[in-house]
């Protein structure tokens, strides 16, 4: 009985023999560049690849990046080091989950789809596999195989093109996952930047000034027209995610991180500039709203002598977070009619008393009521 083929979890076991046949070693790139432009397969070990660090998508932290990009971390241990990262950022553990679901799927079911890229002469030389799309598929590949403590690298199918473009990457990350905010606004900076020819300067050290390039850049004609079938945005939108870009470096790798809304961060960059660092922390932390980021917008000084009370602070003491809670229940109550609203009421004082808070709750909603009929007698 012939011996049983060793299985790998990262090959798709459809892969026919002639597939193999068109595998090319980066020994045979200068002789391949001169031939017909085809697609071919091939299987290599994630450290034979290399993410592309201008993807507008960008899944390594931030403070991972220079050390994994420039060559003092291979992508293992940058792996290794993510992990030990999720266990102490919510931001992180959150991406780490969904990326080891990923890889435990390859396990399952092998790769269904390859990843995409060209072979590039390295820094030192040699040649490495620059990923044009399915960075996420290789870090899967990483993630896993420094969790698992497994003994061989895993071989993932790629498919070499000779043209990578950022159009086909802005594709595959919308049908991937639905895009953060930070995201969509590199994306349609990578599409006008790649409309105007504009190439990353490798020498750059923040990867955000890349693309913070097609705010300052002149729009030619027809240039948004080419963009919306892609972005399936209207022009205002993709101007206003270009604002995005307004804010600084590590601004922008927190709302990204913690995927602070559209409309979040259009209303923190409504703020003077000086507030927009502490009104994304509290907006994480306290999951925000845009109406109630728009809430915390510090009211214009008033005059000496005033009358008017000071503006409202942007640090969401207790008290407001009490309003805000109290506004919601208000709002979701007047929208019932009157027997759902007295159905949900008397629930509402079951659950209190039952929980042992009803007679502070009487007292507080007493008060509460006293001070706002104060108020409107006041008008």
């Amino acid at each position: 009985m012939p011996p049983k083929k060793r299985f790998s979890a990262f090959e798709d076991l459809s892969a026919s023999a002639s597939e193999k046949s068109k595998i090319q070693t980066p020994s045979t790139v200068e002789q391949a560049q001169s031939a017909p432009a085809i697609e071919r397969i091939e299987r290599l070990a994630p450290s034979q690849m290399m993410p592309d660090r201008f993807q507008p998508r960008r899944l390594l932290p931030p403070s991972l990046r220079a050390d994994f990009f420039s060559g003092r971390m291979n992508c293992y241990q940058a792996a290794m080091e993510w992990l030990a990262l999720a266990r102490a950022d919510q931001g992180a553990a959150a991406e780490i989950e969904k990326l080891l679901m990923m890889g435990s799927s390859f396990e399952e079911h092998g790769q269904i789809k390859s990843i995409t890229g060209k072979w590039v002469s390295g820094s030192n030389g040699d040649y490495v596999f620059q990923i044009e799309t399915g960075e996420r598929r290789f870090w899967a590949a990483c993630l896993q195989y420094a969790s698992s403590g497994a003994a061989d690298e895993p071989q993932l199918r790629v498919e070499v093109v000779d043209h990578p473009t950022r159009q086909r990457q802005v594709l595959e990350n919308r049908h991937a996952e639905a895009p953060s905010a930070v995201e969509q606004a590199c994306e349609v900076s990578s599409l006008i930047l790649a409309e105007l020819g504009i190439e990353p300067n490798p020498e750059v050290e923040d990867d955000f000034e890349f693309f913070r390039q097609a705010r300052n850049s002149r729009m030619p004609s027809g240039l948004w027209e080419k963009l919306m079938p892609i972005m399936q945005l209207t022009r205002p939108r993709m101007v206003q995610l270009l604002n995005i870009l307004q804010l600084s470096t590590q601004q922008l790798d927190m709302a990204d991180r913690y995927r602070l809304s559209e409309r979040v961060l259009r209303e923190i960059l409504s703020a003077p500039r000086e507030q927009w660092d502490r009104m994304i922390r509290l907006s994480i932390q306290n999951q925000l709203t845009s109406e109630e980021v728009s809430d915390m917008v510090t009211l214009p000084p008033v005059n000496e002598g005033s009358n008017r009370r000071p503006p409202t602070p942007i640090l969401p003491e207790p008290g407001r977070q009490a309003a805000r809670s109290m506004r919601r229940f208000v709002q979701t109550l007047s929208e019932l009619d009157r027997l759902s609203r007295d159905e949900a009421l008397d629930e509402i004082a079951d659950t209190l008393v039952v929980k042992g808070n009803g007679k502070d709750s009487l007292v507080l909603l007493e008060e509460l009521a006293r001070l706002i009929k104060a108020r409107l007698d006041r008008k």
